[in-house]
This record gives C-alpha cells, sequence and structure tokens, in this order.
C-alpha cells in the first residue's frame, strides 16, 4: 500500500467521503467480516497518515462499520480499512454505501440522531462516535473539519432529544417488560421476582431488571438446573431447580415466563394463595396457562400485550421524524456557514496583513490604519461574508487590489 493513498494538502469539503456498511443492507454475518478492533484503528490510523489520508475516524458497531476521512477518492477508504478486516474490498464494495461531501457529513448528522438507526430513535451510538472522535484525536488525526463536524452531530442529538420525541417509549418486547414492571408493580429491593427459563429472552430480561429496577431478589429457575446455577452466579443472585418452582412461587411477587416448552410451564394452580400479583409470558407458544388471568388480584400479560406497546411506541416516533429532520438541517446549515467562513479566513488575513501596511500618508485621517479601526473593518467584512456566503470573493480580490496599489 503507497501510492493510491496519497493525497494532497489542499482539502474542500468535496474530498470528504463516508464509505460504510450496516444493517440496512448487509447481515451479521457481512458485517462482521468488516469489525475493526482498537488495535486495528490504531494501525489504520498509522497507515492512512503515512500516506497522506487525512482526518480519519471509524465507527465499528455491531449495525454498522464506516470510515470517514478526506481522500481523493473513496475508494482509498475502501482499501485502507478493509487491509485490516477479515473481508475484502470487493465483498465491501458489494455491500457498501458511499457519500461525499455535505451528503456525508449530514449521513453522519443521521447517524447521531437516531434517524438511521436499525431502532429508529435509538442514540447508543453517540458513545461510539465519543469514543472514535477521541481516539483519532489522540491519535493526532481529527481535523478542524472532522472536530467541529463531529461536535455538531452530538449537539443536534441531544437537541432532538429535548426537542422531539424521537426516543419516547420502548421499542423491544423484553424492555418493555420492564417498563410494565416498573409502572404497574413499582418494584423495590423488597419484592421478589421469579423468571423461569434462562434462554436468550430470559437471560437478557433478568439482565434488565438488575440494571434498571434496582432489585436482585430475583430467583431463576430452568429445566435444566445446571444451567440456571451457571447464570445466577455470573449475576450474583439465586437460582432453584424447577422441582421447586411452586415452592418459589409462594412469596414471590411477580413471575417471568421465558420458556419454550410445548404445554404452560406455570400452571393457575400454582399461583393460587401465593403473593403474585403479576405474570408476563414472553414465551411463544404461551407458556403460562392462560386460566392464570382469572385469578383475583392477579395479572396476566403476554408477549401480544407487549407487542401492542411497542408498535404503538414506532408510531409515536415516526411522527416525530419530521421534526427531527428539520432539526438536523438547521444544525447543517449552520456547519456549512462554518464551512465557507473558515474557507475565507486567508483573505480575511490578507485584507488584514494590506491593511496595517497602508503608509499613514495615503489616508486622509492618519487614524485609519490604527489596530482599532481596521479591527472595525475586519468584523464588518466577516459579516459580509457571513451573511452574504458568496460563491466566490471577486469583491474581495479588488479591494486587495485597491489596497495593493495604495501602499
Amino acid at each position: 500500500m503507497s501510492d493510491p493513498f496519497s493525497l494532497e494538502s489542499n482539502r474542500t469539503v468535496d474530498q470528504f467521503f463516508v464509505a460504510g456498511i450496516s444493517y440496512k443492507k448487509s447481515d451479521a454475518e457481512i458485517r462482521s467480516l468488516f469489525a475493526i478492533s482498537q488495535d486495528q484503528y490504531g494501525q489504520l490510523i498509522t497507515l492512512g497518515s503515512s500516506v497522506g489520508l487525512h482526518e480519519l475516524f471509524v465507527l465499528s458497531t455491531c449495525n454498522r462499520t464506516e470510515i470517514y476521512g478526506f481522500a481523493s477518492d473513496a475508494g482509498q477508504l475502501v482499501e485502507l480499512l478493509c487491509h485490516f478486516t477479515k473481508g475484502d474490498a470487493a465483498t465491501f464494495r458489494s455491500n457498501a454505501y458511499i457519500q461525499q461531501g455535505w451528503s456525508a457529513a449530514r449521513h453522519l448528522c443521521d447517524v447521531s440522531s437516531g434517524l438511521d438507526s436499525q431502532i429508529l430513535g435509538d442514540y447508543e451510538i453517540n458513545g461510539q462516535i465519543k469514543q472514535a472522535a477521541k481516539f483519532s484525536q489522540e491519535n493526532g488525526c481529527l481535523g478542524p473539519f472532522t472536530e467541529r463536524l463531529i461536535n455538531t452531530s452530538l449537539q443536534l442529538s441531544k437537541s432532538i432529544k429535548n426537542n422531539t420525541q424521537l426516543s419516547s417509549g420502548t421499542v423491544s418486547v423484553a424492555f418493555a417488560a420492564i417498563q410494565y414492571l416498573k409502572n404497574h408493580l413499582k418494584v423495590d429491593a423488597q419484592n421478589k421476582i421469579v423468571l423461569v427459563g434462562v434462554g436468550k429472552i430470559g437471560r437478557s430480561t433478568c439482565k434488565n431488571v438488575l440494571a434498571h429496577l434496582g432489585t436482585r431478589n430475583i430467583v431463576v429457575v430452568n429445566r435444566t438446573e445446571e444451567v440456571a446455577r451457571e447464570f445466577a452466579e455470573e449475576q450474583g443472585i439465586r437460582s432453584a431447580a424447577m422441582e421447586s418452582l411452586e415452592e418459589e412461587l409462594k412469596d414471590a411477587d411477580a413471575v417471568i415466563v421465558a420458556t419454550n416448552a410445548p404445554q404452560p410451564t406455570v400452571c393457575a394452580s400454582s399461583l393460587a394463595g401465593t403473593k403474585v400479583k403479576l405474570v408476563l409470558d414472553l414465551s411463544i407458544p404461551f407458556n403460562a396457562e392462560p386460566s392464570i388471568a382469572r385469578l383475583p388480584g392477579v395479572t396476566l400479560i403476554n408477549v401480544d400485550h407487549l407487542s401492542k406497546e411497542t408498535d404503538a411506541t414506532i408510531t409515536r416516533r415516526t411522527a416525530e421524524v419530521p421534526k427531527a429532520r428539520k432539526i438536523v438541517g438547521e444544525f447543517v446549515e449552520e456547519f456549512k456557514e462554518w464551512y465557507a467562513m473558515r474557507q475565507q479566513l486567508g483573505v480575511i488575513k490578507a485584507v488584514r496583513r494590506t491593511l496595517t501596511q497602508i503608509p499613514s500618508n495615503h489616508l486622509t485621517d492618519s487614524t485609519c490604519n490604527s489596530e482599532a479601526h481596521i479591527q472595525k473593518v475586519i468584523n464588518n467584512l466577516a459579516v459580509k461574508i457571513r451573511r452574504n456566503n458568496p460563491k466566490g470573493c471577486c469583491y474581495l480580490e479588488a479591494l486587495n487590489d485597491y489596497l495593493t496599489a495604495s501602499s
């Protein structure tokens, strides 16, 4: 890898690219081929810098791998990324999206806003954006453009959180179950919860209970006792044999059923006369006996009920998309103004330099070339540039020519 990655230092926004793959066009197996570890990230930045690529940063998550940076063409970034991955460049290109210039900048803003997330309104990616930016900065690979763009994307994400409902509600059945427990049981450290089944859904739900409900009074029960014991030890909670289920249910406040049995695992007869107030059945087919719903003081909720809550959440979030896109648009326009202003800094410096060089005998008022007056002229010039956002700077060149001729 040598000459194909060279790039002159005089960069414009048209040389800024993003090349990436995501859940939209590729499955998890394909995406895993292009995951970038921290060590690989460091090597990538070192090699990219050595061959003339600039302002590089990489997002690598379970849902996407993206490389951003200045290059003469996007192919340079693709080759650089794939040099460090298990997957090859041809496979990457067949699944990739490539954006250039302002479209690339806008893409990062869409990602940070939650508009490009697999779950609409999910902002978890922002923590990963911060980590990627910090790593690139520590390795001297962030510049004024990318640093400002990343800050803009994070600020607009915060604005969307504060001014829209794009992230309101719950969008997974497992987490909806936690919200239901929180809202209807008022769980505290004294409440006992029995979890029946420690498969994928059971484990995920249990971890969410521990993380969000502030209780560790959870007993896990599983058909294979050893599996329950190992999981319970990992989480610092208690396990019990399936034969002890009825005994464990006597003083339980809630039961979460996450088994995959052909017949009900938890029956109404096992709950009669217990403290149980709530049964959440996350199983398909249902593994809590339907007649549980007829027990006095007991509420039975299954995945159909919880799915309705998640469907309603997605509907509400989708309605917020136009508001979120408007906020993204406003922040992108501000970023464009900053860029336009920065592009004119060279001209402004040249004008200042010329003004300070004008001999006082060429001016009717000898105070005109004082520092205060020069600063006033420069400030007015900056305001005009910001307001008019000129495509060219012919009038500035004319001013520069006139002032140079007068000196």
